[in-house]
């Protein structure tokens, strides 16, 4: 084989080595470290791509802080990176504060940023102080009449309550209670409409944000309107069902009188069935007396004319009444 292609591969293969190397060694990250004044030493890169942690990652965020005055160390952003946190946030978030005049340290931010709160947005709304609208509170006053109000609550972050206190839906919350129960001390629905900032009052002296990560700046009542009569409501409610339990007392009573009356025509009947049971033994008791000699056939003769003027003067008294004692004189 000639020199010339023994060179050539040669030379092949120390520019593979050196592309190898320096795809592992991030040479041009360490020279902008250097030239924004980051003493970083090369094999401290090489032993960040060991741990299986991106130098870019570590190095950038640190060029920043230190172009903002910060003194971070590698160690500590390469820390928070393994315990799984966002360096570039945290970094950020020490820069908007360092510059708006925030007392914020790393390991403050480091635990924000690790207990799953945003720190960037933090400072921004420490800074520039949040509305959060509340939704339409419904309450009713003393006066039975329904007021409906919403609310605008001014908040700014708290940077010492952000680890273990309670977000937006808390103030939402307590200051919707607050509404409440203004409203339902109101004597009159009318107060409340002529004074709307009774409800901002009360609801600041509550101290709603205590525990919380935000700070109430102001309450401003957004529009008040007034609702359903809710007493009258209940009143016609009430009539109602007193109506109807009257109904269902009488129509139980009329159920007891049908009762009694059925009753009433069943035992009727049975006495009819009785007194046709003892009619049907008078003629067999004729029958016997007259075969046992107590009772002549003159005797016989005599009850069968009563009865049959007896069946006349019936017959007379239905067609026309009877005739009156005048009538008979005459």
């Amino acid at each position: 084989m000639p020199i010339g292609y023994e060179v050539l591969i040669l030379v092949a293969l120390i520019i593979i080595g050196l592309s190898i190397l320096l795809s592992f060694i991030p040479i041009g990250l360490w020279i902008s470290a250097l030239a924004a004044g980051v003493r970083v030493g090369i094999f401290t890169l090489v032993a960040m791509r060991l741990r299986r942690v991106p130098p870019a990652k570590i190095i950038n965020p640190l060029i920043r802080a230190t172009k903002a005055g910060l003194d971070l160390k590698i160690d500590q952003l390469e820390s928070h990176f393994l315990a799984g946190g966002n360096v570039d946030r945290v970094t950020n978030a020490l820069i908007a504060a360092q510059r708006a005049g925030i007392d914020l340290g790393f390991e403050r931010a480091a635990a924000i940023d690790l207990a799953g709160r945003d720190v960037l947005q933090a400072v921004q709304v420490s800074v520039n102080p949040r509305v959060i609208e509340t939704p339409i509170v419904a309450a009713v006053a003393k006066d039975g009449i329904e007021v409906k109000a919403k609310a605008r609550v001014t908040v700014r972050a708290n940077i010492e309550r952000l680890v273990g206190g309670a977000g937006e839906e808390t103030i939402i919350a307590r200051v919707g209670e607050g509404i409440v129960t203004t409203i339902g001390s109101a004597v009159s629905h009318k107060e409340v409409l002529e004074n709307p900032d009774r409800i901002s009052q009360t609801v600041l002296n509550k101290g709603l944000d205590a525990g919380t990560a935000f700070e109430i700046l102001s309450i401003d009542i957004a529009d008040v309107d007034v609702g359903k009569n809710i007493g009258a409501q209940l009143q016609t409610d009430q009539a109602e069902a007193d109506k109807r339990i009257a109904q269902a007392k009488a129509e139980e009573r009329r159920a007891m009188a049908v009762a009694y009356e059925q009753e009433m025509r069943a035992t009727v009947q049975e006495m009819r069935a009785k007194v046709v049971e003892a009619e049907a033994e008078v003629p067999r008791a004729f029958a016997q007396a007259l075969r046992e000699g107590k009772l002549g056939i003159m005797d016989y003769y005599n009850l069968q004319n009563i009865k049959a003027d007896t069946q006349m003067r019936d017959s007379i008294a239905r067609l026309g009444g009877g005739t009156s004692d005048d009538d008979n004189e005459k």
